[in-house]
C-alpha cells in the first residue's frame, strides 16, 4: 500500500470527501487528488500537515508499503529555512544567530545546535553537485573539517557557499582557508586576502526531483 492509498484510506475513514482533506493542509483539490494516485511527490512539511489532519503519525502514512526502498523517519525538529545563499558571487546577508520567524520550516532527524537552519542555493558555482534550488542546512556549532562544505561571510556581511579548504598559517599563526567553488568558471577566496568568517558547516543536503 503506498502513501497516496494510505492517504485515501484514512480520509475515507472520517467521511471526508478531498476537498475537505485540502482545506485542513491548506492545499487545493489537485494537488491532493494526484497525491493520493501517486501522480505528485510530497514534501515533509506536507506530510506532516497531512498525518496532523489526519490525526495519525507520519509513519502511519508509509505502513504496509510495498516497494524496494525503506522509509526513513523524517524526525520532529524543525529547522527555519530563512532564506537563499548565493553559490557564485557573495551577494546574500546571512545572520545565523538572528533568525526570527521564518516563513518556512523543514523537519530533520538530525541532533543539531539551537542556531541551525536552511538555506537554498542559488547559482551555479558549485555544480554538479549542488543545484539552484537545492536546501542545505547549516549547523554554526559543527566545526569544518577539510573537504567540507561552509557558508561564510565577509565584513559587509554578504555571504557564500563554498568548499572548505585549509591552507596552514599565516606569519601571525592565525589559520588560513580559501573557500572553493566546484565549477572551475568561478575562483575561489582565501582568508588572508580577504577577511571571511565561517558562518557555519553544511550538515544535510537536500534535493527535490522536478518533473
Amino acid at each position: 500500500m503506498s502513501v497516496g492509498d494510505n492517504i485515501r484510506r484514512l480520509r475515507k475513514a472520517r467521511g471526508w470527501k478531498i476537498l475537505d482533506l485540502a482545506v485542513r493542509v491548506d492545499s487545493d483539490v489537485g494537488n491532493i487528488s494526484r497525491l493520493e494516485r501517486g501522480l505528485q511527490g510530497y514534501s515533509d512539511k506536507m506530510l506532516q500537515k497531512i498525518a496532523q489532519a489526519l490525526g495519525c503519525s507520519v509513519s502511519d502514512l508509509f505502513a504496509g508499503e510495498d516497494s524496494n526502498v525503506t522509509p526513513v523517519p523524517i524526525g520532529a525538529r524543525r529547522i527555519p529555512l530563512i532564506s537563499h545563499v548565493q553559490a557564485g558571487h557573495m551577494t546574500e546577508a546571512v545572520d545565523a544567530y538572528s533568525l526570527g520567524d521564518a516563513a518556512e520550516w523543514l523537519l530533520t532527524d538530525l541532533e543539531l545546535s539551537p542556531s541551525a537552519f536552511a538555506l537554498r542555493i542559488k547559482g551555479d558555482s558549485m555544480l554538479p553537485e549542488f543545484r539552484e534550488g537545492d536546501t542545505v542546512i547549516i549547523d554554526p556549532a559543527v566545526t569544518p573539517l577539510p573537504g567540507d562544505y561552509v557558508v561564510a561571510k565577509n565584513d559587509d556581511n554578504e555571504a557564500t557557499f563554498k568548499k572548505y579548504r585549509p591552507r596552514g598559517l599565516n606569519e601571525q599563526g592565525q589559520p588560513v582557508f580559501e573557500l572553493v567553488p566546484l565549477n572551475e568558471d568561478y575562483p575561489s577566496l582565501r582568508s588572508d586576502r580577504s577577511n571571511l568568517q565561517i558562518i557555519g558547516t553544511m550538515v544535510e543536503h537536500r534535493r527535490y526531483r522536478k518533473r
